[in-house]
This record gives C-alpha cells, sequence and structure tokens, in this order.
C-alpha cells in the first residue's frame, strides 16, 4: 500500500493540492537571474498584480478571449490576496496558489489559500477557495485546524470585489 493510501482524507486532499501546487509553480518559475523585462507602467514595488499591465476586460462582458474562466472572479482573486506572496497563477484553468504568508499579528503562524475559478460566469457557485494553516512547533512547522469561516470569508471578499469590477466596467 503506498503512503498517499495510508493518510486519512484531508492529509491526502492536502497532499494533492500541494503536489499540484508544486509542479504548477514549476512551470513557471525563473531563475533570480533572468533579464526580465516589465512595461513602463509596471511597478513592481507597490504589490501589483500579475496581470496589471493586461487588460482583461477588453471584451466589455464577463468573459475575455485570453482567459479560460470568468474575467472579473480572476481579477478579483489575484485583487483580494494581492497582501499573499503568489506562487502560480494560471488563467486558462482558473487556478491562483498563494505560497505560505506568515502575518505580522499571529507570530508562529502561516497561510496558505488555493483558489479555483470554475466557470466563465459570475456566480458564486463557480468559485472554491481553499485554506491551509501552519503553526511553529517547536523549530517545525505543524499543519493546523483553518476556521471553516476563513474561506468563506475569503470567497465573499472575492465576490464582493467582482460585483464592483463588474459594474465599474458598465
Amino acid at each position: 500500500m503506498t503512503l498517499m493510501m495510508r493518510l486519512p482524507g484531508a492529509a491526502r486532499f492536502a497532499a494533492l493540492v500541494v503536489g499540484l501546487g508544486l509542479s504548477l509553480s514549476a512551470c513557471g518559475s525563473t531563475r533570480s537571474d533572468d533579464a526580465t523585462t516589465y512595461p513602463d507602467d509596471h511597478n513592481t514595488t507597490e504589490g501589483t498584480s500579475l496581470l496589471d499591465s493586461i487588460n482583461i476586460f477588453s471584451s466589455g462582458g464577463d468573459e475575455s478571449p485570453g482567459l479560460g474562466v470568468n474575467a472579473y472572479l480572476w481579477r478579483a482573486s489575484l485583487d483580494t490576496l494581492s497582501f499573499m506572496p503568489l506562487a502560480s497563477a494560471d488563467p486558462i484553468g482558473g487556478v491562483i496558489l498563494t505560497d505560505w504568508y506568515a502575518p505580522p499579528s499571529a507570530a508562529g503562524e502561516r497561510l496558505k489559500v488555493s483558489v479555483y475559478i470554475l466557470d466563465r460566469e459570475l456566480r458564486a457557485d463557480a468559485l472554491r477557495v481553499s485554506a491551509f494553516r501552519q503553526t511553529l512547533q517547536n523549530g517545525q512547522w505543524v499543519d493546523s485546524a483553518v476556521d471553516p469561516q476563513t474561506t468563506v470569508k475569503i470567497e465573499n471578499a472575492i465576490l464582493t470585489r467582482a460585483r464592483q469590477l463588474k459594474a465599474e466596467a458598465r
């Protein structure tokens, strides 16, 4: 029996998500010594997101030709999670994975979030958020329970921002 099969269901799911995140982040990784050019208006010091230089609302509707998912949900997700380091973002598949974030107010704790956009329509059921939490115990990071309201609050914040973006686009 493999190690994956011996893990409880939640641990198997977490291992799958982490494995997916690692494999996706490897696809888009660049070395720090690579020469990277940014558009003139791109300022990396002010928390800009990956798509700041791309107008994802060019079609005037919910769908953008460059995205495989709802443009408002995509942008709202990036905006809502902009305070966290981004590990991977796949606009075609609708997957956003953050890296570990340690809130300054909670020493010895770190969080990671995964957002899945499941549809091209702006609907609440087109969004799924998963959150992971670890605490520092005896010098090692240990998985800890996440308050179920955390993911609900993140989903609500993304949906609220998506509605604002859609209203602004009109």
